[in-house]
């Protein structure tokens, strides 16, 4: 067997081009990420836990008022990260793609890291501890690596059903023998669980996604999970996803 590199930095992304819809008329002249909750704006949050958790190497991905955005975090230095965008036309280019036309595994001077990377959806508010994202990524390489087991292509922290998403995504097999960490299952009948928004990716799982093509997420998960390529982990922490009007009050009331 061959032996698995210890992950000692890792990259991340974060998920900031949506248009955000339902927080209209907040995000008419306000994009999303920087929509404020308790006194910050949304990204300053994910910014700052990620410096915090040694991830030094960050991509956010622009489009809907985007130079807003990049205007606020500039370089990333006052976060203790280095920040690259990845530059999306009108419309965006949905999730996947968005990924696949960013290669968050690349960091600012073009050098590749060919390990598993942190990917964050901007509008969610959470204390999720994203110093696990290193132990997570190296699961995954330890899957790829083991001569018995299939790729792992990604790790998916999932949530209780909130009230709005009342039937939830996916659910968490016991765990067995066969697997150190719990597999991800298509949604179950009863215990059925939210994806957070926040994932670890082996950048495989969007080879066959061209730059620049609209590509969804969901479409990849879910194959993944059919084949047996997808772990993730119940948080039962301070989660939320920051989507309407009624729940970003709430959020600043608390």
């Amino acid at each position: 067997m061959r032996l698995v590199p210890e992950i000692k930095m890792m990259h991340a992304m974060i998920l900031a081009a949506g248009r955000g819809e339902r927080l209209r008329p907040l995000t008419d002249t306000v994009p999303k990420p920087m929509i404020r909750v308790r006194g910050k704006p949304l990204i300053q949050w994910h910014l700052e836990a990620l410096g915090q958790a040694g991830i030094s190497t960050v991509t956010i991905n622009l489009a809907h008022l985007g130079e807003q955005i990049r205007s606020h975090v500039g370089s990333g230095e006052q976060y203790g990260v280095q920040v690259r965008y990845s530059c999306e036309p009108v419309g965006a280019l949905e999730t996947a793609g968005g990924i696949a036309a960013a290669r968050p595994w690349m960091d600012a001077q073009g050098h590749n890291n060919p390990n598993p990377f942190l990917v964050i959806n901007a509008d969610v508010f959470a204390d999720w501890p994203i110093s696990q994202a290193f132990e997570i990524g190296q699961s995954i390489l330890r899957a790829k690596t083991a001569s018995t087991a299939a790729d792992a292509r990604c790790h998916l922290i999932l949530v209780d059903n909130p009230e709005h998403h009342p039937g939830g995504d996916f659910g968490l097999a016991p765990p067995s023998e066969n697997h150190s960490e719990r597999q991800v299952v298509r949604r179950p009948a009863l215990e059925s669980l939210t994806f957070s928004g926040i994932g670890v990716y082996d950048p495989s799982l969007f080879d066959a996604i061209r730059p620049g093509e609209r590509a969804a997420l969901a479409p990849l998960l879910h194959r993944a999970v059919a084949e047996g390529r997808c772990t993730g982990s119940h948080f039962r922490g301070m989660w939320s996803d920051v989507g309407t009007p009624e729940r970003l009050a709430l959020l600043n009331q608390a």
